[in-house]
């Protein structure tokens, strides 16, 4: 991997910026979708569209590509958006979000779409998915990895813990599963429809290695990526503190925005919030 220099890490916060203006753009004109988790996950997506994945996006079947598994299919904007910005497909083809016909379905088609690893729904099913391609890479004596991509409510689902028995047991050191722990959830806060915590604890007891970082810190991400590429004997959890809306000064914290779109004005206002923040972040 190359070096995270400063200048890259401005680079991608620039990138998760333009990926959240996408996200707003995507929303509005779709009329329904999922603006909280999409929004708080562009630094992680832009950190691996720009610097971690080993992929190509001019053959996005090659072989030895890494695995990317958007498990909480739901928050797709987020991901189209940095794959179009990585080259995938056009960015004008966002705009066709939900749309009939579009190839960026409300949740990922991996027919329609060259470059998606799975069709997501049901929640749950994406990390068990994830590990059976681990598992697989492992049988074949494959060195590239699985990464999965997890809401904090999707951990409600019997399926994940199913999933996490068999990877801690086999020890799928080359799968790594990303938590969005933005603590909110279609009904409200996690921590009051179905109480997570200790998430940590759980996740260790079934035999995985859990780093806890800060979301929104690409260097944090990048490193605790970098630390479990390194561990040989487990799977890794990272937990990625976010804050759901991200960006967006009246979307954040509030789970009222988990299945909720912007109208014009509201557009309008979150686009002028994050430009002005996409011309601090070009100014450090």
């Amino acid at each position: 991997m190359l070096d995270l220099t400063d200048k890259k890490v401005l680079a991608i916060e620039e990138a998760a910026n333009t990926i959240r203006e996408d996200i707003i753009q995507m929303l509005l004109a779709a009329g329904s979708g999922h603006s909280a988790g999409s929004l708080d996950m562009a630094d992680v997506f832009a950190a691996f569209y720009f610097h971690i994945l080993n992929h190509d996006p001019k053959n996005p079947d090659w072989a030895d590509r890494d695995r990317l598994i958007l498990s909480a299919g739901h928050i797709c904007p987020v991901r189209y958006a940095a794959m179009a910005r990585a080259g995938y497909f056009p960015v004008e083809e966002l705009l066709t979000l939900r749309k009939f016909g579009s190839r960026l379905q409300g949740h990922p088609e991996r027919m329609h779409l060259p470059g998606l690893e799975t069709t997501s729904g049901p929640l749950g099913e994406g990390v068990a998915q994830a590990a059976g391609m681990a598992y697989a890479a492992r049988l074949d004596g494959k060195s590239w990895r699985t990464y999965c991509v997890m809401g904090d409510g999707e951990q409600d689902c019997g399926i994940v813990w199913e999933t996490l028995l068999f990877a801690g047991a086999y020890k799928l050191s080359n799968l790594t599963v990303i938590i969005d722990r933005n603590n909110i959830q279609i009904d409200g806060p996690t921590e009051k429809v179905m109480p997570l915590e200790s998430l940590k604890a759980k996740y260790e007891s079934f035999n995985w290695r859990v780093i806890e970082v800060g979301g929104h810190n690409i260097r944090q991400f990048v490193e605790a990526v970098e630390e479990a590429k390194a561990t040989e004997d487990r799977p890794t959890c990272i937990i990625a503190h976010t804050i759901a809306g991200k960006g967006v000064d009246f979307m954040e914290y509030k789970f009222e925005w988990h299945g909720a779109v912007p109208n014009p004005e509201q557009a309008e206002k979150a686009l002028k919030e994050l430009r002005t923040l996409g011309g601090k972040i070009e100014s450090e």
